[in-house]
């Protein structure tokens, strides 16, 4: 017989670990977004691994992403203008090139600006909070894992 609480724990590892490649894979790929997607692996692990937890919140490159948004809910500048530049070449060669129905152009231009409105949105990080954060990294004093919320109870 299976083990309810164990195949639930797998489940979320591999969720986790799926969550985990599509941020990596946003990190190259401006299509995809990079901060959802390991804050959704953060939780799977959260949930199912501490010592998976622990690595990708402290991760060289992961690891920023998920701190800067959990302490300030903010991104970079440099991450915003990127993403917005990608976004609007991927999707201008998609519409001026590709597609051929004029609805399927609105729809995506729809999208992009969706896309926009998000990124423009979300907090800018400033020179004070990366100097909190240098702060808080520098004296140990606010790791990463002790701003993460409590596991949800079943």
């Amino acid at each position: 017989m299976i083990d309810r609480a164990d195949l639930k724990r797998k489940l979320h590892v591999a969720a986790g670990f799926f969550f985990l490649v599509l941020g990596g894979l946003g990190v190259v790929l401006p299509i995809l977004p990079t901060t959802p997607f390991l804050l959704l692996a953060a939780a799977m692990f959260l949930r199912s691994s501490g010592r998976m937890y622990q690595w990708l919140t402290n991760h060289r490159l992961f690891g920023p992403f998920i701190r800067n948004y959990r302490l300030y809910r903010a991104v970079p500048l440099r991450t915003k203008v990127t993403a917005l530049i990608f976004l609007y070449l991927t999707i201008g060669y998609s519409v001026f090139f590709v597609l051929e129905h004029w609805w399927l152009r609105v729809g995506l231009l729809g999208i992009a600006a969706w896309a926009t409105w998000h990124i423009v949105s979300l907090r800018t990080l400033t020179a004070e909070m990366r100097a909190d954060i240098e702060r808080r990294e520098g004296s140990n004093a606010l790791p990463v894992a002790d701003v993460e919320p409590e596991p949800l109870q079943d």
